[in-house]
């Protein structure tokens, strides 16, 4: 594997990564939102990666980076409360909430930011062996 090739995993590794810091920053903003319906109600959202296999197939000696296949709304219920005092109470006094869980969505956020952290380590340290590279071949 070619250390071009490690700085493209890394890239790719890091776009992902900012992908799934972002939904994590929405689910997180509308945690506390309210609805008079269902259907309205906000629903977490979670991004699908995969791996790149198309090109990894193609080359064994390549190596495979991170896609985003797309941003998918969770499935867990709704929080559903009666409150009829509510002003956006439905007909019947009910309220929607989103399923978010707050905990759960920093911890998330903490894993992906400790994987853009990682990814950018990677890319920081190919760009010095290039340099050492470089350096040997000046004869340095």
């Amino acid at each position: 594997m070619s250390l071009f090739n490690v700085m493209n995993i890394a890239s790719t590794g890091m776009s992902a990564e900012n992908v799934r810091l972002n939904t994590v920053a929405s689910n997180i903003a509308n945690a506390n939102s309210v609805s008079s319906s269902y259907d309205q109600t906000y629903k977490a959202r979670k991004p699908v990666f995969a791996a790149e296999l198309q090109k990894a197939t193609e080359n064994q000696s390549q190596g495979v980076g991170v896609q985003v296949l797309g941003i998918v709304e969770s499935p867990k219920p709704l929080q559903i409360e009666f409150n009829p005092n509510h002003p956006m109470a439905d007909k019947d006094g009910y309220i929607y909430k989103p399923n978010v869980n707050v905990v759960e969505e920093m911890a998330d956020m903490i894993s992906a930011s400790k994987s853009y952290e990682t990814n950018v380590q990677v890319a920081d340290t190919t760009k010095r062996i290039f340099r050492r590279v470089l350096q040997l071949g000046q004869g340095q």
